[in-house]
């Protein structure tokens, strides 16, 4: 397996790439000061935003068609792992916002971090950043550096957190935007996921496996789970959970037409392990119970 350079400090990073650090818990990093590096896997313990501007390098999601030349933001959630070893020698180019979990305590950013669902999108998930867009990320960007720069007092962390936070702001509405520009391949995705979604139930692997998870249909339409989710919500108004209870309802509807059927074998076939979570799903979706369905049908 290859190994992988793990950075659990916002220190570490910097130093890694040739520059000082003005704050110990949030940095904006250029990638051109360091030297050139071989490819390889690395793990950031740390929120970091890249602005890549070239299409390839050491995230390796690169060489592909983008939408939008001028820029692409890719957004890494503490944890994540990045990149593969091997032998090409390449020169980093573009910026990376590094900040602390750390750095978000005792703030209202902390307690919304899970709104911006971004983080947990795959690289190759990216946002596109048309030229407009890019004006107003490289403004937030200089902002936060003008700010790391005024030296540590008792009122950077607030504005440090405000220009954080309008940045993320920013993202949320652009990626919204990217959403709409991809209609035609998000209508592609949408109809993969009813017809993998009817696959499922028709071939009886409900029955055999259980019922099926979200992030399942993600994996089987090659996206990632937060980013299938916001796809669909942004497409057709409704979750891919929502979809998933409807489609399982409207089966039952079908399978509760068997006088032949018992309620607890219409339950088994669609994946539920026991029948009352069954009857309890049905009564929330449809308003009565399935047994009561089945008698005034």
């Amino acid at each position: 397996m290859d190994k992988i350079t793990t950075f659990d400090t916002i220190k570490q990073y910097c130093a890694f790439n040739k520059q000082g650090v003005l704050h110990p818990q949030i940095a904006l990093v250029d990638l051109s000061l360091a030297d050139p590096r071989k490819l390889q896997r690395m793990q950031f313990n740390f929120y970091l935003v890249f602005l890549k501007e070239i299409r390839c390098g050491d995230l390796r999601y690169g060489c592909n068609t983008y939408d939008y030349d001028e820029g692409t933001l890719v957004f890494l959630a503490p944890g994540q792992v990045i990149g593969q070893a091997g032998d090409v020698v390449y020169q980093p180019i573009g910026r990376a916002l590094a900040f602390h979990p750390d750095f978000l305590l005792g703030t209202a950013l902390a307690g919304s971090m899970e709104e911006y669902s971004f983080f947990s999108y795959e690289a190759n998930e990216a946002l596109h950043l048309a030229e407009r867009e890019r004006r107003l990320i490289e403004d937030c960007l200089i902002k936060v550096g003008a700010e790391l720069k005024q030296g540590v007092d008792r009122h950077t962390k607030r504005l440090l957190i405000s220009h954080l936070q309008l940045f993320l702001n920013y993202c949320i509405r652009f990626y919204d935007r990217q959403f709409i520009t991809r209609t035609n391949v998000n209508q592609g995705v949408l109809t993969k996921f009813e017809l993998l979604l009817g696959e499922y139930f028709r071939s009886g692997r409900a029955e055999k496996e259980g019922l099926p998870s979200v992030s399942y249909f993600a994996d089987r339409l090659h996206l990632s789970p937060n980013y299938f989710g916001d796809l669909i919500k942004k497409e057709t108004g409704k979750s891919p959970q929502d979809h998933l209870q409807l489609k399982l309802i409207r089966i039952a509807k079908e399978q509760l037409y068997d006088p032949h059927k018992s309620i607890s074998e219409v339950a088994y076939n669609l994946g539920f392990k026991h029948p009352q979570h069954f009857t309890r799903l049905f009564k929330k979706v449809v308003g009565v119970t399935p047994g009561e369905y089945r008698k005034l049908n």
